[in-house]
């Protein structure tokens, strides 16, 4: 038996959970090749106008996979974390599925909320054993180890792998020195899928810029960021990442040089958080950029506002440093003739 994984949306956060879980059980995993323009514009064809690229690029994975696999895993997520939620079009995300195509093979789509704390996990576990009619024992099993997994992916993306280097063996090649750093700001599946992003973040290292993400930054930093800001708790995990880890960095601009985030068009939620960064970023004095995104791509803009961001925080970096201090002033005052 196999199972489709589509490469897309939070394949870029839970790939690892789900591979060695159907592996345990002996299910072979078919994983989606990397997006393409194809696979986002078969996609796009298939769905409504309104949603976001991101979904429009996991319907064309889905698309690629149907003739493949005997069955897909299409999760409904609800919710990770105790007291927050998902997006919503990732709840009605096997819906929409289910509604838009006629000929795609079974969907396996666990119901993950954890609103009301990890316990909520047996729910999913048993569709599990009665979707592949395994025993109870082998898929608790699986799922234990599938949380092993999981835990060493995110002591990998700590260390600035990106979820692609971590998942399939890669290494990142890093050059020597003292470095810009720019922060790329995001949800993981725009920031790292090459087409949505386009490649954006190949783009700022070629211009011998260091690179970091939300998904780099240690949690309990995170949470800082979170704890630091004025206003009312939001209640979107994966938005609560991005701001979290934006005003950490807002709060310590010695650790990057620029902060920029990437948005898809169309997202409420991103759209909410990119101006409050935005509004962080001018009280902090910060250079920020913010990238809006959506299927009508073409790399020739960003890529010349990205080059642009870098020249300006270059030339602010170079006349940072030779402005004399005060204590430099004085010292050249008093040895004058």
């Amino acid at each position: 038996m196999s199972v489709g994984i589509p490469r897309a949306l939070l394949y870029y956060l839970h790939f690892p959970y789900w591979r060695r879980f159907f592996q345990e059980l002996g299910i072979k995993v078919i994983l989606s090749p990397p997006t393409t323009a194809r696979i986002l514009n078969q996609g796009a064809a298939v769905t409504v106008d309104e949603v976001c690229a991101p979904v429009k690029v996991f319907f064309g994975h889905v698309l690629e996979l149907k003739d493949q696999v005997d069955c897909m895993l299409v999760p409904r997520y609800v919710s990770v974390e105790r007291g927050a939620y998902i997006c919503p079009k990732l709840m009605g995300l096997p819906d929409m599925l289910s509604h838009s195509q006629t000929s795609l093979p079974p969907l396996f789509s666990p119901n993950i909320d954890l609103r009301r704390g990890s316990l909520a996990w047996l729910s999913p576990l048993l569709e599990a054993r009665r979707f592949f009619s395994r025993s109870a024992s082998s898929i608790g099993r699986a799922y234990y180890r599938s949380l092993q997994e999981g835990r060493r992916l995110e002591r990998q993306l700590l260390t600035g792998l990106t979820p692609e280097e971590a998942f399939h063996g890669l290494k990142h090649r890093r050059l020597p020195g003292k470095r810009l750093r720019v922060a790329l700001l995001g949800h993981a599946y725009n920031v790292y899928d090459p087409t949505l992003s386009m490649n954006l973040a190949d783009h700022l290292r070629a211009l011998d810029i260091d690179v970091c993400t939300a998904e780099m930054l240690p949690s309990e930093k995170v949470a800082w960021g979170l704890a630091c800001r004025d206003g009312k708790e939001l209640f979107w995990t994966l938005s609560k990442r991005i701001l979290g880890a934006g005003m950490y960095y807002l709060k310590h601009p010695h650790e990057v040089d620029g902060l920029i985030t990437l948005s898809s068009f169309g997202c409420g939620l991103e759209s909410l958080v990119g101006d409050l960064l935005a509004r962080a970023a001018r009280k902090a004095e910060l250079p920020f950029m913010l990238l809006n995104i959506d299927e009508h791509r073409g790399e020739a803009g960003p890529v010349t506002r990205a080059e642009a961001f870098v020249d300006m925080i270059r030339g602010r970096s170079t006349n940072a440093r030779n402005i004399p201090t005060h204590g430099d002033a004085v010292a050249r005052t008093a040895g004058a003739p």
